[in-house]
């Protein structure tokens, strides 16, 4: 998975409410807990990225389908307009 965040950036103390047990138990697993943390939110935030870019990329098709429509057909609403 490709990581979106820079060694370089600047880090900070941050507040997280989380389930005691499952931090203890982390917590002897690595001892780099915040290394961890970052790098499982790294890739959520990258996941999201690429779902929220594929949703666009859906809704820009989905315009253009319906642009190339209306230049050749018209739209349904001309005849029914006041105008």
């Amino acid at each position: 998975m490709k990581s979106i965040q820079s060694n370089q950036a600047r880090k900070r103390a941050v507040n997280l409410t989380l389930n005691e047990d499952l931090v203890s138990k982390a917590k002897g697993m690595t001892n780099n807990l915040s290394g961890v943390v970052e790098q499982l939110l790294s890739g959520y935030v990258l996941e999201q990225n690429n779902a929220w870019q594929v949703k666009q990329s859906n809704a820009d098709v989905a315009a253009r389908g319906w642009n190339a429509f209306n230049e050749q057909s018209g739209s349904f609403a001309d005849e029914h307009s006041t105008l």
